[in-house]
């Protein structure tokens, strides 16, 4: 007698926790031939507001860890991932990858990991000046986390393009929320086992997934939420999450898709320049 093979179900991953959706809803991913790859949870407009709680109380404290924290999380992170080589491996495969793309995928992203890892205690120094002023005062001016960043994937993510987004925005000291498509769920949730598994506190990286078109305009208006990258080509897409955020002025940057480049532009991306006068003497 044949058995039934009991499929993963992955739930979503807000606030350090693994909570499955407040909707109830999942979907089933199919491979290639059809066949049940795992179930997937589908995040509601009230999983994202969740989010949105659970990652700005964790923001603050990220903020104030040390940059050689930072990046000492983040290399651990890479070391984590490296051993987990063949589980994402085979995880890609099965969303449609070949064996050896899958396996560059991996260590594409490993690799993204240690870059930003080391930038993490350099780029305040690279983009932080002492301003020449016609008083006797010192101003300097430096770099400092916006807050609350959302970041939107596209079809196209896979795990490099989900760490290449996600890595610069949590080493400069940001909290995140990743909405990632249906097809990467998997890998995305995979991930989020290996960041509740390290050092990363918990609420600085959440995961939804689900249908982007469901939460996009949520996130997009949502009050508490500094900053979005979203990686879309698409202009009327653009154009509704710069309107909707509007209101709280959100800073917006804009990736055709989430195949990020390393290098430490996206990382100013999401940083506020703060300026500070000191009297000399």
């Amino acid at each position: 007698m044949s058995r039934l093979e009991v499929k993963k179900t992955y739930k979503l991953y807000i606030g350090g926790k693994f909570p499955r959706s407040e909707s109830g809803r999942t979907h089933a991913l199919l491979d290639k031939k059809g066949a049940v790859i795992a179930n997937i949870a589908m995040a509601s407009k009230k999983d994202l507001r969740n989010t949105v709680v659970a990652a700005r109380k964790a923001q603050s404290g990220w903020q104030g860890a040390s940059p050689y924290l930072k990046g000492q999380i983040l290399y651990r992170l890479a070391e984590m991932l490296e051993g987990r080589k063949s589980q994402f491996v085979s995880v890609l495969k099965d969303s449609g990858m070949s064996d050896k793309a899958a396996l560059t995928e991996v260590e594409k992203s490993v690799d993204a990991l240690v870059y930003f890892a080391g930038w993490s205690d350099k780029f305040q120094a690279i983009y932080s000046s002492v301003n020449p002023v016609s008083s006797p005062h010192y101003n300097f001016s430096a770099p400092v986390p916006t807050g609350l960043v959302g970041v939107v994937l596209d079809d196209k993510a896979g795990l490099y393009g989900i760490v290449s987004q996600l890595a610069p925005v949590i080493v400069g000291g940001n909290s995140t929320l990743l909405v990632v498509p249906s097809k990467w769920a998997t890998v995305a949730m995979e991930l989020a086992e290996v960041i509740h598994t390290s050092d990363v506190p918990g609420g600085v990286v959440n995961i939804l997934t689900g249908e982007v078109s469901d939460m996009l305009p949520t996130l997009s208006g949502h009050m508490d939420v500094n900053a979005i990258a979203l990686c879309s080509s698409d202009n009327a897409l653009r154009k509704s999450v710069r309107e909707l955020g509007a209101e709280n002025v959100k800073r917006t940057v804009f990736h055709d898709t989430s195949k990020g480049k390393l290098s430490p532009y996206p990382i100013i991306d999401f940083q506020e320049i703060k300026t500070t006068w000191h009297p000399v003497g």
